[in-house]
């Protein structure tokens, strides 16, 4: 059912989600102004692997949305193609050598979807793709995507940052927690804890896993999956590398100054949550994914820490986006979910089109909070 166009809109998150909404509003000329509780970019957008990609199982629809988010990737890498913080140079995957290896699986679910996808077995990887121990590939081999890459979100939220400020966009930062303002049904702004106050038509909350416990206010439900994520960054280091690794002990990939990200699901489990809400993260996990990093690179170098990021990392508790209007909640919109990276052009995009139109579109149909009841 088609709502009002807006004139008017706040964007609470200053993360890829929020970031991209809040341009693409500004392209339709509408209003907007841009809402963040700290920095930009200091939630799950300055901490995540974002990997551009659609590799293993999910629905099609998903698999679908993905794509698309891809395909804008690529008409920006066009923009710039010399840019060091946006690459396409395909991804490399293997599984462990145990029962839960899915690699012909995967393989034979990638091609059915025409994604292009190859099976390599370790000494075919050199020759596809540099700067990965060979040794270290189990025997069922890897699946080498040459069509993913990756993108540096700080990176990609300062630019487009920039547009949306030259297009007249009203950018706040360190506004501290917002609140989504309701009367009679519909939404009439933001109001943030340092006490300012913000009217529009439309409000989009882009706020990550704070999402699900913000709409939960109104009365209304999604369910949350968020798991605390843990990103170690090393120092710069000479290495040929260039495609994202997803290995069964750590995922790896490059950027842009020539140092490396890594995360892992292990290491995300050794993650210490204390009791008044900070985290806690142990010298030997830091170490042990710098060793299992060295151990899936040629050469088998010796990575130094440079800096880590530790905090939730948004995911529905049904593992699919959650983008669109609340029900029953005229103007108030959402956009939750895991991949930030690789549907966030995407996403901005659709989510600015329907508030400024008032039209759903379908690509999002099977996405919408309403599905939770």
């Amino acid at each position: 059912m088609p709502t009002h166009p807006v004139s008017k809109v706040v964007v609470v998150g200053g993360g890829i989600f929020g970031v991209s909404s809040a341009v693409h509003l500004s392209r339709l000329g509408i209003e907007t102004i841009l809402i963040n509780d700290g920095p930009l970019a200091s939630g799950a957008s300055g901490r995540s692997l974002a990997w551009l990609n659609s590799a293993r199982m999910r629905s099609a629809e998903y698999h679908q949305l993905r794509m698309i988010g891809i395909d804008r990737y690529r008409t920006l890498s066009a923009k710039y193609p010399d840019a060091a913080w946006l690459r396409f140079d395909g991804g490399l995957t293997w599984d462990a050598d145990d029962a839960s290896n899915e690699i012909m699986e995967a393989l034979a679910y990638e091609k059915s979807l025409g994604y292009d996808a190859r099976h390599l077995l370790a000494g075919d990887i050199p020759s596809a793709t540099p700067g990965i121990a060979t040794s270290a590939v189990t025997r069922q081999g890897a699946i080498f995507n040459p069509g993913e890459g990756w993108v540096d979100l700080p990176s990609l939220i300062k630019l487009l940052v920039a547009e949306f400020v030259e297009r007249g966009g009203q950018l706040v930062t360190d506004a501290g927690r917002a609140t989504v303002t309701l009367a009679t049904g519909r939404t009439t702004g933001v109001a943030t804890e340092r006490g300012a106050t913000f009217a529009a038509d439309a409000v989009l909350l882009a706020t990550g896993s704070e999402v699900p416990r913000t709409v939960a206010q109104t009365g209304q439900y999604i369910p949350d999956g968020t798991p605390i994520a843990l990103l170690v960054r090393t120092k710069p280091v000479a290495l040929p590398l260039r495609a994202v690794l997803n290995t069964p002990r750590v995922a790896v990939r490059p950027t842009p100054d020539g140092a490396l990200v890594l995360d892992s699901a292990w290491s995300e489990e050794e993650v210490i949550v204390n009791p008044d809400g900070t985290y806690g993260v142990k010298a030997s996990t830091l170490q042990g994914l710098l060793d299992e990093a060295s151990k899936v690179l040629e050469g088998n170098p010796e990575l130094e820490l440079e800096s880590y990021g530790v905090g939730p990392k948004p995911i529905p508790g049904d593992g699919e986006p959650v983008f669109g209007r609340l029900k029953g909640t005229e103007g108030y919109y959402v956009a939750f979910s895991h991949s930030g990276a690789t549907l966030g052009l995407i996403a901005g995009e659709l989510l600015a089109g329907e508030m400024a139109t008032g039209n759903e579109h379908p690509l999002l149909a099977k996405f919408r909070p309403t599905r939770f009841g």
